[in-house]
């Protein structure tokens, strides 16, 4: 998902996609480790990710405080 798709989504979206990742990554780091896992590209996307959606939701929360 790109950045553009993000910022349209709201707050509750991007913290419950946020969660969903975070448990997305502890399972591929179990299966890395058990030697399950094919897919090591996978692995950084879903990180990459993340750090998306945690500049989305601080830029929102800076633009948030800047209006009041």
């Amino acid at each position: 998902m790109k950045s553009k798709e993000l910022t349209k989504k709201t707050k509750e979206e991007l913290l419950k996609e946020l969660e969903d990742l975070r448990n997305k990554i502890k399972e591929m780091r179990f299966k890395l480790a058990s030697g399950g896992l094919k897919n090591v590209k996978e692995l950084k996307e879903s990180k990459k990710q993340i750090a998306r959606i945690l500049t989305i939701l601080r830029n929102n929360q800076i633009d948030n405080s800047i209006n009041k």
